[in-house]
């Protein structure tokens, strides 16, 4: 079966031609206006902006040749924004003079809720239509959501799924043929790869009839981390440090072969995985850049959340070509990324941003968010302790008195957070829970939170870091660092609000499996993807 792909340049498309492809369809991409009548099945995947989606549809003539298609009920699945164009319009972008798609009754609103948003992570669906797109799944299975605005539709009965987040909404919607998806199957592993492939293969996809099948809400995600860098040999190679020393006996410290890991850690049931390059890269050309090979194929076999950090600014080759840090972010996209990480970079855009009190809207973070969408942009802190007597002692700074029983070394029980750049290797006047503000009210969409002095020590994580750093945003944190054993994550879960937990070297040596992590929360009563 061909199945032709409506890609308007934004975010990862690559990861839903390979799952397409997985599934057994061959693929067209979407040229002309024309292309969009002769489709036989038509995937129109959305990530990012829904301004600047709309606008690049007008711009290319793809709105009329849209609305032919759906309003003669021919097979169409929307996914995320792809799925919110069919829609009246949303709050997302109110001063636009580009009429949306306008297929369902309805408009787009923003999430009213004292959760984290995006919403991020891994959902159930409540199911309302018995559609053949739904055939074969199990009632508890969960789907990858990443999203800060949801569908209100006027007429119930197009709904096909709802998912409670704070409160229930429409998270998939049907008519006929024509399916949306809030969701993302390319990316919600087997389940998702059996809604592609009921889609790509039913003979028809109109509902039976009305259903009524409940399931399990949001769950904590486990997201396997792989830190990779080159080599003496200048091979790619996943590493891992202890307090970011990454070298043993004078060499790099090598476990294994990022691609190969990768798909161990999504068979194992990682319901993320990320990538930090640790090492620059900055001679090569943007095309030739080592990790976008690693990317490419990982994206071939692996079909949960790419993330990947390290590199992510402006930067000049050895060829004298300069690229600006959304080129860098775009061609990772491209090659299968769903999420950029910005560590160092971040740190010097926030305190640019607090000395001046202005936004630039050309910074990184900016840039990115305005394009792909705050969810896309992930700040990766790498702070460490710096203690203190008092909090009087840094009345700028963001002091807690640590719970741990920990002491600095002359006793002090007080200590900030102080960011560090470039690995941990120079300490910088801003704590991490201002870097983190910042950072949101720049466009961020998510945090992942590294501690220094956690990092490779097997201890726990550092909740009072998390903690100091989650209730002073609204966005999801990760809490990275320290984990040794299943009760850690566990823990970091019970007494801190994070969304999500990461680990590298307890899951690299194969000391503790990801799904002993999942089976231990699982019965300490904390929700999981299975």
């Amino acid at each position: 079966m061909k199945i032709t792909v409506l890609d308007y340049g934004a975010g990862n498309v690559r990861s839903l031609i390979n799952a397409v492809e997985k599934m057994g369809g061959s693929i067209k991409m979407v040229e002309k206006p024309e292309d969009i009548l002769a489709a036989e099945r038509l995937i129109f995947p959305g990530v990012g902006n829904y301004g600047a989606m709309l606008e690049i549809l007008h711009e290319r003539g793809f709105v009329e040749p849209l609305r032919k298609y759906l309003n003669a009920d021919r097979p169409f699945l929307g996914i995320c924004v792809g799925m919110q164009a069919l829609f009246e319009g949303s709050e997302e972008e109110l001063v636009s003079s580009n009429e949306s798609i306008g297929f369902f009754k309805g408009r787009v609103k923003r999430f009213r809720t004292e959760l984290a948003v995006p919403h991020i992570g891994w959902n159930g669906i409540h199911i309302k239509q018995d559609s053949p797109f739904l055939d074969g799944l199990d009632p508890d299975t969960k789907f990858y959501f990443v999203h800060s605005y949801h569908i209100v539709p006027e007429n119930p009965e197009v709904i096909l799924t709802t998912t409670t987040y704070d409160y229930p909404y429409a998270s998939a919607v049907q008519q006929g043929n024509v399916i949306g998806t809030q969701f993302h199957p390319e990316k919600s592993g087997t389940a998702g790869m059996k809604l592609l492939d009921n889609f790509i293969h039913s003979d028809s996809l109109k509902a039976r009839g009305a259903a009524d099948i409940p399931s399990k809400g949001l769950s904590k995600r486990v997201i396997a981390c792989l830190d990779v860098r080159s080599n003496d040999n200048g091979d790619l190679v996943v590493t891992k440090g202890d307090q970011y020393d990454v070298r043993e006996a004078g060499s790099v410290r090598n476990l294994g072969k990022p691609v190969a890991l990768a798909r161990k850690y999504y068979e194992q049931g990682a319901d993320e995985i990320t990538f930090l390059n640790i090492t620059g890269f900055r001679d090569f050309p943007l095309e030739d850049m080592p990790m976008l090979k690693v990317l490419e194929q990982t994206s071939k076999q692996v079909f949960v959340p790419l993330t990947i950090g390290g590199g992510i600014r402006e930067f000049t080759d050895d060829q004298g070509r300069h690229y600006s840090s959304l080129d860098v972010a775009a061609r990772y996209f491209r090659a299968g990324a769903d999420k950029i990480s910005i560590g160092s970079d971040a740190v010097y855009i926030a305190m640019a941003y607090l000395e001046s009190g202005q936004k630039t809207k050309k910074s990184a973070i900016e840039e990115i968010s305005r394009v792909y969408g705050a969810q896309a942009v992930v700040i990766s802190v790498d702070p460490q302790r710096a203690w203190v007597t008092s909090p009087e002692d840094v009345p700028k700074h963001h002091v807690v008195k640590v719970t741990s029983g920990e002491k600095g070394p002359n006793g002090e029980a007080y200590c900030w957070y102080q960011c560090t750049v470039s690995g941990g290797r120079k300490a910088m006047d801003l704590d991490a829970v201002a870097l983190a503000r910042a950072c949101e009210e720049l466009g961020a969409g998510e945090i992942l939170l590294n501690c220094i002095d956690k990092d490779g020590t097997n201890s726990g994580f550092d909740l009072d870091l998390i903690n100091a750093v989650r209730s002073n945003v609204t966005i999801p944190v990760i809490a990275s660092s320290g984990a040794g054993c299943e009760a850690h994550f566990a823990q970091v879960f019970k007494c801190t609000k994070a969304e999500a937990a990461l680990a590298a070297g307890i899951f690299h040596r194969e000391e503790v499996p990801i799904q002993a992590v999942k089976q231990h929360l699982a019965e300490q009563g904390i929700e999981v993807r299975k």
